[in-house]
């Protein structure tokens, strides 16, 4: 089973949602450099509680809400699937080196999700 594993939130100011996200829930939040621009990963709880982390990205066009990020095994089989059931790839499969795989999609009923197939021997051809 597929499960979802991790969220994603755009921000338009990382220190003020930085602020916020540590005073109210005490989340643990770290910036790591990343070629694409400022990441920062989140840590919502202990590993032995129910939950979930993510990460805070720099909001950009077409990127306005939080996207659950599903862990999959195949991500080719997956977006296969997709698109035979009527769901639409908003973002094409990208390799994220040493991460793994991943990609967007919108179901049926207009809702964004992201997908990652975890592989650490993965590497861009493109240097990303």
């Amino acid at each position: 089973m597929n499960r979802v594993y991790y969220f994603e939130m755009p921000v338009d100011d990382f220190d003020r949602a930085i602020k916020f996200y540590e005073n109210i829930f005490g989340w643990k939040i770290t910036k790591e450099e990343r070629p694409s621009g400022p990441y920062y990963s989140v840590k919502t709880g202990e590993s032995d509680k129910p939950g979930i982390n993510g990460s805070f990205f720099k909001r950009e066009e077409g990127w306005s809400t939080i996207s659950n990020v599903i862990n999959v095994n195949d991500i080719d089989t997956v977006i296969e699937k997709i698109k035979g059931l009527g769901g639409e790839i908003v973002f094409p499969k990208i390799v994220i080196n040493g991460v793994g795989y991943l990609a967007y999609f919108k179901d049926t009923e207009g809702n964004t999700f992201g997908m990652m197939q975890s592989d650490p021997d993965a590497i861009a051809n493109n240097g990303l």
